[in-house]
């Protein structure tokens, strides 16, 4: 039964985030940019010696061992740290926190499609230059008066990364607001992260995930690095909504991810190895595939939803969005490498029957 009108007049109407198909049955998952290899075997070892009792007790609400050891890891203090249940949840806190000056925030137009729903949730104004023909950003388009500033690097759903000279440009031009730079898949890029330029730069936050390089998808295991006030502000938020944030089990796993750096490294390069393989075999069959520094490619098909619909007659699931500025492309997870020898052997089925080819 519908709501009366009353009724309804009163409720916040938003249009959600869409998140990735998670299809029950047994498929090629390529659309949601999950780690096809398993978390580090401390991960394991943590599950099979926790002591049941311990999930009677609220989890500790500052995740403390977690946050000193990702401070260990990122030579920075433990109060330039904050922890949140996966990027998302530090990432809307962040729109909570730092977003409130009325002035429009700035955020590309072909970026990570999360950032309008928490605009609009939280009533935060905002712009969104866009790219130019290359899929870059241009760092002009962000010295315009704005109340903060946010974008994905490497940018999602193109993979295209852009160089900290890049980041200290917009840096250098915003000191008066919140600059947010979202490192989701900075791993996979293989250069250094933003996170370093915190010590010069009060006003940067960076955002970073155990969910990709780190395989703990599952856990929802987020953080933030930045200047000390900038931590205490999203602290302040977070205990305003949710003290007890991270649960028990995600704070002894995660912590177990970061320390197996070997582990990790060792499946990131595989990724990125299996990522430029794959990213060749497309080009040589006529694919225009731009240069990727994340997990996925971004692959121009032409008709693109009807190589989605033939992938799927594989069992292979990728991801589309119709979005006039991107509506010819799919991007693309980079799986196992057999996982990407049937999505080639596919995608080459489907450009040889396709009656034009792009120009």
């Amino acid at each position: 039964m519908a709501l009366s009108d009353k009724l309804s007049t009163n409720i916040r109407k938003v249009v959600p985030y869409e998140a990735g198909e998670q299809p029950q049955r047994k498929v090629t998952k390529l659309n949601t940019n999950e780690n096809p290899y398993p978390p580090a075997t401390g991960v394991e070892e943590v599950l099979s010696n926790m002591a049941l009792g311990a999930l009677r007790l609220y989890p500790d609400p500052a995740s403390k061992n977690l946050t000193q050891t990702l401070a260990d890891y990122h030579q920075v203090k433990e109060n330039q740290l904050f922890v949140g249940v996966g990027s998302d949840d530090v990432l809307a806190l962040c729109f909570m926190t730092f977003f409130n000056s009325g002035k429009p925030i700035l955020f590309p137009d072909i970026s990570y499609s999360f950032y309008k729903v928490w605009a609009d949730l939280f009533k935060v104004p905002y712009i969104c230059p866009p790219l130019d023909r290359e899929f870059r950003l241009k760092a002009e388009d962000y010295w315009q008066e704005n109340g903060g500033i946010i974008f994905p690097n490497p940018n999602a759903p193109t993979g295209i990364y852009e160089d900290l000279s890049f980041i200290q440009n917009i840096l250098d031009k915003n000191k008066d607001v919140v600059v947010i730079i979202d490192e989701a898949y900075i791993d996979f890029a293989g250069v250094e992260s933003a996170a370093s330029l915190i010590r010069r730069y009060e006003n940067l936050l960076v955002v970073r995930t155990f969910s990709k390089s780190h395989s703990l998808a599952g856990l929802r295991v987020g953080y933030a690095l930045g200047s000390q006030g900038l931590i205490s502000g999203l602290n302040r938020v977070r205990d305003a909504f949710n003290s007890y944030p991270l649960d028990t089990v995600a704070q002894s796993c995660a912590g177990a991810a970061i320390r197996d750096v070997d582990y990790w490294e060792g499946t990131r390069r595989r990724i990125t190895a299996t990522r430029e393989k794959t990213r060749e075999r497309l080009l040589e069959t006529g694919f225009l595939v731009p240069p990727s520094q994340a997990n996925f490619l971004f692959v121009e098909a032409g008709d693109a939803k009807g190589f989605c619909d033939a992938l799927w007659k594989h069992k292979i699931l990728v991801r589309w969005w119709d979005q006039p500025e991107i509506r010819s492309f799919v991007r693309v997870s980079v799986g196992t490498e057999e996982d990407m020898e049937a999505f080639v052997q596919c995608a080459r089925r489907f450009w040889k029957e396709q009656p034009t080819k792009r120009q």
